[in-house]
């Protein structure tokens, strides 16, 4: 059925009537520091967290208002925060005088300071030209986390963000591989993942996996939005993961902060950073760079990571930022283990020859306009040339040793740009404020992928030998060039002032192809020729569709607010998932996945005394791509990746963080929190291809997932310890229990962790060290169906590190 314009003019006319708002008063004034220096970037907030300004290079704030009496609080990093009472009746006009942090302040006091602000800089309604009302949000405050950053610990990083499941067998945070709601974690490829707001993965469409992530140490925050960001930032079931980095220093022309850490298996890394602000010129940039031997043989690595930021402030309205990122790290892979080989010994490697090697180069152009304070525009401009080559021997005989023979060798070129403009309006509508957001992305992608005879030599050679190995039996080349257009939009109508909704949609245009050919060829016992055939393909797959969904929130007071969302979610076949030649399985008939997500819960912040988020979702996933075991005419089993069938997961999610130092009363050289982090889901085949598979549950999915700890802070030392527990999660939906010879297949048995960390800053210095794993125990997160694999890949055992930081 076709649907008519008339059938959308209400909706239009809701999303585009527009008037001026009524008469308020100007609050202004000027911030200045001790010494009568204009500070700039001095954010403004009220009582509810709202940012009602920021101060310009002048030190000029500005705002309007209708209320009569209440209260603000000026905060900037570096200064004390400072309160004020505005009573319109009295004066309009105020001038600021923030105080710099004393050296006889402590690290706990400072800390307590920045914690009250970072507390309103939750996500609100809006940021910026993005609308998160009625969405599930949840911001991880990296800058004021005691984990391990030089190795980007995501187990400690991600410990108050409900219900991830996170594979942990990287010693330096190379990769980040997070999922969640039973989804793969694998290089969080169910994530759209981006940087300061653009993408950084290989290809959102046709290969959305993260090879790259921010090291830690140059994060100010990550924003993580579940399901519903489907309508602004793609498709993805996951949602959305921001990687926001630190800013330059406002305040001052040179800021350096380096850190060097040292820890087991000769684990190096060194973190510099340089930034600050002259005028209208700002700058931030850093160097990062990471050795280690890694905790099993063959496992050594090296990375160098790059970043460079430059914005010009034209005027109070306009700023144009410039970014580039380079990434480049070499590592060797211990492969994967059977069952028994894991048992037997975690710290074993029989794959001496196995190489994965990353250049990632991104690049972004920001332009942002205010029009006014209630319309303001964003502009991006983004691209990506990047390469991931994987090389070494590989068999689904995990236990056969290396036979020194010719290498499997796995090429990806990555080649894209795009650009997405966003103009976000706040207007009245039925004497109410709302807030009208619009917004457009071009994506263009020129991907390779071919895969080839490597070397029979042992070192990190990524040529192929064709001219060596000719009759190599996993030949393929193809040309994946992707389009996608997207227009979304989203608006909040504000029903009363405790209540609003938010409907929204996107429409996607999305053209994937494939252009390329995959040798068969079949020998004897002998190494004989037998069948030598090229096949070709030529696909062109060009499909469109709206997505829909809607929120809605609900704020009785200021202690707690309900929200709700449903929103469609997408995500088109791969082509890895198509082109990839793997001995673990074979490709059956594939197509894209749909379905929906929904979230309802409570959050918020009870007098300071216990913070809190606790909520249900559901998650509908229809023609769900797994793996699934298929007979053969000749009676032997394998497994098939293909579109298994319809999945339902639901489940409950609860962050609650109890302020134990307001509770007990302790002075302010104190800090004295204990959280708990649980989730405790369900999941279920409800239809499937395989009548052994519907009634199953689904893959990537522990039926408790448990984080708690304690953070305890005297004066200048802090200190957490956590700990953490997965209940059991099947890797296939056959639901495997008996381990296959190849470790592919088979539970990922339930596991616990217990980490500690601990810091003490004295004035320019700061001393980090902590212990992760501290039970020592052996378990594993991942049965890798490729590389690092296949197989069991353990994760590290006890390990330790000390970072020495110093700031100037």
């Amino acid at each position: 059925m076709k649907l008519k314009l008339k059938d959308y003019s209400f909706f239009i006319f809701l999303l585009m009537i527009s008037s001026s708002i009524f008469a308020q008063t100007k609050i202004s004034g000027y911030v200045t520091s001790q010494d009568k220096k204009a500070l700039q970037k001095v954010k403004v907030f009220d009582a509810s967290g709202n940012v009602l300004a920021s101060t310009n290079l002048k030190g000029h704030f500005e705002f309007k208002t209708n209320k009569k009496q209440f209260s603000v609080v000026f905060f900037i990093d570096g200064y004390e925060l400072n309160e004020q009472k505005i009573t319109v009746e009295n004066k309009t006009e105020y001038n600021i005088v923030l105080n710099s942090f004393s050296e006889e302040l402590s690290e706990v006091e400072i800390k307590a300071q920045k914690r009250k602000v970072f507390e309103l800089k939750r996500l609100r309604d809006v940021e910026q030209t993005a609308i998160y009302a009625g969405k599930k949000t949840e911001v991880v405050l990296v800058s004021q986390s005691t984990a391990a950053l030089a190795s980007n610990n995501a187990r400690q990083i991600y410990s108050q963000v409900a219900g991830l499941n996170i594979f942990q067998n990287d010693d330096a945070g190379l990769q980040l591989n997070i999922g969640g709601r039973g989804l793969d974690p694998n290089r969080t490829s169910n994530f759209n993942t981006r940087q300061n707001g653009y993408d950084i993965s290989a290809d959102v469409l046709g290969y959305p996996e993260s090879y790259y992530t921010p090291p830690a140490e140059a994060l100010d925050e990550i924003q993580v939005i579940r399901g519903a960001a489907s309508l602004q930032y793609g498709t993805q079931f996951g949602g959305l993961i921001n990687f926001v980095m630190k800013k330059p220093n406002p305040n001052k022309s040179l800021e350096i902060i380096t850190r060097s850490t040292l820890g087991s298996n000769n684990l190096y890394t060194n973190f510099t950073s340089v930034g600050g602000t002259s005028n209208k010129l700002s700058y931030y940039s850093y160097y990062n760079y990471k050795q280690g031997d890694g905790f099993r043989p063959n496992s050594e690595f090296s990375s160098k990571n790059a970043f460079v930021h430059i914005g010009y402030e034209f005027n109070d309205k306009t700023k144009i930022e410039a970014e580039v990122t380079y990434l480049n790290y070499l590592a060797q892979q211990a492969g994967g283990l059977t069952d028994a080989m894991f048992e037997e010994n975690i710290f074993q490697s029989n794959r001496p020859r196995n190489w994965f090697k990353v250049d990632w180069l991104l690049f972004n152009l920001k332009f942002s306009h205010n029009f006014s304070d209630d319309a303001k525009f964003t502009f991006n401009f983004f691209g990506l040339d990047a390469t991931r080559k994987a090389l070494g021997f590989r068999t689904n005989r995990v236990n056969q040793a290396d036979n020194n023979g010719v290498r499997d060798l796995i090429k990806g070129d990555y080649k894209n740009f795009g650009f997405e403009t966003r103009f976000l309006n706040t207007y009245t509508l039925l004497n109410k404020k709302s807030t009208f957001l619009i917004g457009t992305k071009f994506y263009k992608a020129n991907n390779t992928s071919a895969q080839g005879p490597g070397s029979d030599e042992s070192d990190a050679n990524f040529n192929f030998s064709f001219d060596e190995f000719p009759n190599y039996t996993s030949q393929s080349n193809y040309k994946n060039p992707n389009t996608n257009i997207a227009v979304f939009g989203e608006n909040i109508i504000y029903l009363n002032n405790k209540l609003s909704i938010t409907p929204g949609a996107r429409f996607e245009y999305i053209k994937t192809q494939s252009d390329g050919y995959f040798k068969k060829i079949n020998l004897d016992g002998a190494g004989n020729v037998i069948l030598n055939e090229t096949i070709a393909t030529d696909e062109n797959n060009e499909r469109s569709f709206v997505l829909l969904g809607i929120g809605a929130s609900y704020k009785p007071s200021t202690a707690i607010e309900f929200y709700a969302n449903i929103s469609q979610n997408y995500r088109s076949v791969t082509f890895s998932d198509l082109n990839i030649v793997n001995p673990s399985f074979e490709i059956g008939v594939l197509g894209d996945e749909k379905g929906f997500t929904s979230d309802l819960g409570a959050r918020g912040n009870f007098k300071g005394f216990i913070s809190y988020d606790i909520g249900v979702f559901g998650l509908f996933y229809n023609n769900r791509i797994g793996l699934v075991a298929k007979g053969l005419s000749d009676g032997s089993v394998v497994q098939e990746r293909t579109n298994v069938g319809d999945a339902r997961i639901l489940g409950v999610e609860s962050l609650v963080d109890f302020n134990l130092k307001k509770i007990l009363n302790f002075s302010n050289e104190f800090s004295f929190n204990y959280f708990i982090n649980a989730s405790f889901i369900q999941s279920e085949y409800t239809r499937s291809i395989r009548n052994t598979v519907k009634g199953n549950q689904v893959e990537f999915v522990p039926d408790m997932n448990l984080k708690t700890g304690l953070k305890f802070g005297y004066k200048n030392f802090l200190s957490s310890i956590q700990y953490t527990y997965l209940g059991e999660q099947f890797t296939d939906a056959s639901n495997s229990v008996n381990p296959s010879l190849s470790g592919v297949n088979g539970l990922i048995y339930a596991y616990d962790v217990l980490d500690f960390s601990a810091s003490y800053k004295y004035k320019y210095f700061k001393l980090e060290t902590g212990v992760n794993n501290m039970l020592d125990n052996h378990y594993f997160t991942r049965r890798a169906t490729g590389y690092p694999g296949p197989g069991i890949i353990p994760s590290a055992p006890r390990n330790w590190y000390v970072t020495l930081e110093i700031k100037l």
